[in-house]
C-alpha cells in the first residue's frame, strides 16, 4: 500500500520484452506510460520490484553502475530532442561515445555511419537551429544509437512533428528494427503508430488493461 505522501503510479506490472520485438504503450494521460518507460530504462528507481536484463536486476547497481549500463545498453528518444544547440549534428551524435570512453576518432567515425543510416549524411555540419523538426529528431535517434544499444525507448517521439515528419520518423524506427534488429519500446498517443507494433500494451490507472498485453 502506498504511504499517504506517495503517489502510486504503477500497480502490479509484470511484463516480458523479447529481443527485436516492437512494443507500443498506449493509454490516457496520467496512466503511467512514461513512468513505466523511465523505470524499464533505468531512469527512475521503483519503490519495489525488479527490472531484469537477462538475469541481472539493474536496480542492484549503484547509481554510477546504472548510468554506465544505460549509456552502453539503452537508447532514449523523447518528444523534445534535447540536442545541444551549440554543437553540430555530428558533435551531438558522437557525444555518448566520448562519455562511454571511446576515442574521438572512433566516435566520429561511428557517428558519421549512423547519420548516413538515418539519411542525414549531408547535414552533419549543421546546427540544430538549421535543421527541420523531423531532422532534429533523426539526429536524436542517431545519438541514441551511437553505442549500439539493444533496446530503444521512445516517449512520444513524433509528438512535436507534423504528420509527414511523424510518418518519416516512424518509418525510420521500423527500418532500424528490420535492419539492425533493435528492440523498440514506444510510448505514444498515435494509434496509427501503435498499430505498426508487434504488441500493444494499454495502461489504465497504472495497470495493464485486461491483465495482459494485446497481441496482434
Amino acid at each position: 500500500m502506498a504511504k499517504r505522501h506517495e503517489l502510486e503510479v504503477l500497480k502490479g506490472i509484470s511484463l516480458e520484452i523479447k529481443r527485436k520485438e516492437t512494443i507500443a504503450v498506449i493509454g490516457p494521460s496520467g496512466a503511467g506510460k512514461s513512468t513505466l518507460l523511465h523505470i524499464l530504462g533505468g531512469l527512475d528507481r521503483p519503490n519495489e520490484g525488479k527490472v531484469l536484463y537477462g538475469k541481472e536486476n539493474i536496480f542492484d547497481y549503484s547509481d554510477d553502475q546504472l548510468a554506465r549500463f544505460r549509456n552502453k545498453e539503452i537508447g532514449f528518444v523523447f518528444q523534445f530532442h534535447h540536442l545541444l544547440p551549440e554543437f553540430t549534428a555530428l558533435e551531438n551524435v558522437l557525444m555518448p561515445g566520448l562519455i562511454n570512453g571511446k576515442s574521438f576518432a572512433k566516435s566520429e567515425k561511428k557517428a558519421k555511419e549512423i547519420l548516413d543510416l538515418v539519411g542525414l549524411s549531408d547535414r552533419i555540419s549543421h546546427f540544430p537551429s538549421e535543421l527541420s523538426g523531423g531532422e532534429q529528431q533523426r539526429v536524436a535517434v542517431a545519438r541514441a544509437l551511437l553505442n549500439d544499444p539493444k533496446i530503444l525507448f521512445a516517449d512520444e517521439p513524433s509528438g512535436n512533428l507534423d504528420r509527414s515528419g511523424g510518418e518519416q520518423l516512424h518509418n525510420l524506427l521500423w527500418q532500424l528494427n528490420d535492419d539492425i534488429g533493435i528492440t523498440l519500446f514506444i510510448v505514444t498517443h498515435n494509434l496509427e503508430l501503435a498499430d505498426k507494433a508487434d504488441r500493444i500494451i494499454r495502461l489504465i490507472d497504472g495497470k495493464i488493461d485486461n491483465l495482459e498485453a494485446e497481441k496482434k
